[in-house]
């Protein structure tokens, strides 16, 4: 996925250099495709967890999934993609500079372009993982703010993974299509932000069991497009068709279904063992996604009976941490603290176990996972991506939130939050809260 310091081009702009081998227009067409693809996942996104939340806040959360994309994506055209992957005088370990405001009339603007819309589509899934962790009582303002700003948050960590200049590409870290550089830093964020928000009024007077669902047919089908638009997301990330990434590519699709089959099974097996019997769909969706996170990361590189091992671990892990947040109250309404920050751990560490090398495109530069008589070393990469992403996302997060929390608020005041942020945000009135018109009478005429 990095752009490379490297890239040249010939005549024509039909064979630029990027990594180990050329690309050409067939692979700029399978970047843009891939990229076009993963842009549904925001419409997966918004679906499941409108589907989730309760129905006066349903129109609310799908807004805040197109805020993402609006100003998540400004911001990252400014500067999130030069900060991530920029190669003027200056790029560091840390961060990359150039391709600011990004624009190009040169020979490099079929490369840079097709990159450009493929991370972007990266930055935007970032951000909208957080929605859902803030859903049902956050200010649609400040969520704004947040969404522009979350690019810096984002894009550091993706040059540390993905440029040939960050410091945990050099050091061999392996992170095909995201699991850490998107995932984990999305599950991060939502944890903080769920944290400094406290949970939704009433949220825990009867424990820990989840609330209902508002609409579980909407949840199934946003899960079926963020499966669908996850096979353009790890199998976009080997960049490309000509030389071995074709190979790479249909590899990813099989490892990818195989993981999330995997989880979904063991969400639905444990369903039965826990529920006394019954199919609970908040189960099986977390479960299918928990093994969808958790094999990104090693999606062209592991074979596709250990994805299988590495979905089941992802799907139970995706359910069982649900509860052990909600058992310390961070209101996590979706799930997103669990099923991305979680299994996206998993799916960076799984990479250490499992990882196989890579003779194709030389994405695990020579070196095998602990299972396969690598010994410790790309595990402890692995773990060092780790703690370095939990540790900026978390600091990184509340310097964000915190400003935002003590001047113009994070929060709806109680009766917002009783009302429902439809009708407060956007006069949007849903059956279910008809009978609080005086309420919202009152906050208009208040201001």
């Amino acid at each position: 996925m990095n752009l490379s310091t490297s890239t040249q081009v010939s005549a024509g702009d039909s064979d630029l250099t990027y990594g180990t081998g050329p690309i050409t227009w067939d692979d700029a067409t399978w970047i843009l495709t891939s990229s076009f693809i993963i842009f549904t996942m925001q419409s997966g996104f918004g679906l499941l967890e409108a589907g989730v939340v309760t129905s006066k806040n349903e129109v609310n959360i799908m807004v805040k999934n197109a805020a993402d994309v609006i100003f998540g994506g400004l911001s990252y055209w400014m500067i999130g993609f030069g900060l991530s992957f920029g190669v003027d005088e200056g790029v560091n370990p840390f961060c990359g500079v150039g391709y600011f405001f990004v624009d190009s009339s040169n020979e490099d603007m079929g490369l840079l372009f097709a990159t450009f819309v493929f991370q972007l589509s990266f930055a935007t899934t970032a951000t909208t993982i957080v929605s859902g962790a803030m859903a049902e009582r956050t200010k649609l303002s400040s969520y704004i703010i947040f969404s522009f700003l979350n690019t810096i948050i984002y894009c550091i960590p993706a040059h540390w993974i993905w440029s040939e200049k960050g410091f945990l590409y050099q050091l061999g870290c392996v992170d095909i299509a995201g699991s850490g550089g998107v995932h984990l830093v999305g599950g991060v964020a939502a944890f903080v932000a769920a944290g400094l928000l406290k949970p939704r009024m009433g949220r825990y007077d009867n424990g820990i069991e989840p609330l209902p669902m508002g609409n579980a047919v909407n949840t199934i089908i946003g899960l079926f497009m963020l499966w669908w638009g996850w096979l353009g997301f790890n199998c976009g990330s080997t960049f490309g068709i000509s030389g071995g990434k074709w190979k790479l590519a249909a590899k990813a699709a099989v490892v990818t279904l195989n993981g999330s089959m995997g989880g979904g099974a063991a969400g639905i097996i444990y369903s039965v063992l826990t529920k006394k019997g019954k199919y609970d769909v908040g189960y099986i969706v977390n479960s299918v996604l928990g093994g969808l996170v958790s094999i990104t990361a090693g999606c062209a590189i592991i074979r596709p009976w250990e994805s299988i091992i590495i979905g089941v671990i992802g799907g139970i892990l995706a359910i069982v941490f649900v509860r052990l947040i909600d058992k310390i109250k961070v209101d996590d309404p979706v799930g997103a603290v669990s099923i991305h920050g979680i299994c996206g751990m998993w799916g960076l560490l799984s990479v250490g176990l499992f990882g196989g090398n890579d003779t194709l495109e030389n994405l695990t530069k020579n070196r095998y996972g602990l299972f396969h008589g690598g010994g410790f070393y790309l595990l402890g990469i692995q773990t060092l991506a780790v703690v370095c992403l939990v540790t900026w996302t978390s600091v990184m997060t509340l310097l964000i939130l915190l400003p935002l929390k003590y001047t113009i608020g994070l929060r709806l005041s109680p009766s917002e939050e009783i009302l429902g942020a439809d009708v407060v945000e956007h006069s949007i009135v849903n059956e279910p809260v008809t009978t609080n018109y005086s309420i919202f009478f009152e906050i208009k005429q208040s201001g």
